[in-house]
């Protein structure tokens, strides 16, 4: 183990740095660093020889990182941050967009038009960089672990991709860099996102089948709270995003809501305990 973190700009450097190790594990970070990447990091610290951890926002681009951020993954067990310049990611006159078919059609790709191809042609990139052996990618973005195991399977990429369970913090929310900037009435009243989807998980574990029945009930929980602006919420099977009709054993709810100017996503597992239970 190196005594100090290795900060790389370039792919090159990144291959150089990891010269001798036999696995080579990837964590993918668009935004500030929070105990949900560290979650990622661990594992594939416990699983590989080497951990690269790239930082690099596909709307925004380069990210600026405090290296007290740097210090804590590297306590985790990321040695290499393979932190690019824009102009490394996005060539000059870059002109190549990676989309699929389908899946990004509904909820968060209407929500967000374009925001699933830029994040597919950047893991494509780091996958084409860096070739990893496992890439580790959150449960609580559900649909766009489904969008990136989907090229990933098409395209034959580099390794394997590993989900890895959504981190929640204590209250239920999901962890995510934007819930800092949620006030203390705001965030409060952003449980009932997580409370929504426990009391839909009980009611179908207790025999419920109807989706229309338990998404009424989702939807009265969340009209408690005048300031929690509901975008979608949904029963659906996790690797198409078609909603159901009835509950089946991979049905899983997904759930998208602004509270204030704050985006919150998060999905649970109908049928297995835990938030966001596939997954940071």
């Amino acid at each position: 183990m190196p005594c100090s973190p290795i900060r790389t700009s370039g792919p090159g450097d990144v291959m150089d740095a990891t010269l001798g190790a036999v696995t080579v594990g990837l964590v993918p970070v668009m935004g500030a660093l929070h105990e949900g990447h560290l979650s990622l990091i661990r594992r594939s610290h416990a699983e590989n020889d080497d951990t690269v951890v790239a930082i690099f926002d596909p709307a925004e681009g380069a990210i600026a990182v405090p290296e007290a951020d740097i210090a804590e993954a590297f306590w985790e067990g990321a040695h290499v941050f393979y932190v690019p310049e824009t102009e490394t990611v996005w060539l000059l006159g870059f002109a190549t967009s990676v989309h699929v078919a389908g899946l990004t059609d509904r909820w968060e790709g209407e929500s967000r038009p374009g925001h699933f191809d830029r994040v597919t042609t950047l893991i494509v990139i780091l996958l084409n960089q860096i070739q990893p052996t496992r890439t580790y990618l959150g449960a609580k973005h559900l649909q766009q672990l489904a969008v990136l195991s989907r090229v990933h399977g098409d395209l034959s990429l580099s390794g394997d991709i590993v989900a890895c369970p959504t981190v929640g913090d204590p209250d239920g929310l999901p962890l995510s860099s934007y819930n800092t900037g949620l006030s203390k009435g705001e965030r409060a009243a952003a449980l009932a996102i997580p409370s929504t989807l426990f009391t839909i998980q009980q009611q179908a574990r207790e025999g419920e089948t109807s989706t229309t029945t338990l998404l009424e009930i989702g939807r009265e929980i969340i009209a408690r709270h005048s300031i929690v602006e509901l975008d979608y919420l949904a029963i659906v099977d996790p690797e198409t995003f078609e909603p159901l009709d009835e509950v089946v054993t991979s049905a899983h709810a997904i759930i998208a809501a602004n509270v204030g100017v704050t985006r919150i996503i998060d999905n649970v597992h109908l049928q297995a305990g835990g938030q966001g239970n596939m997954e940071a």
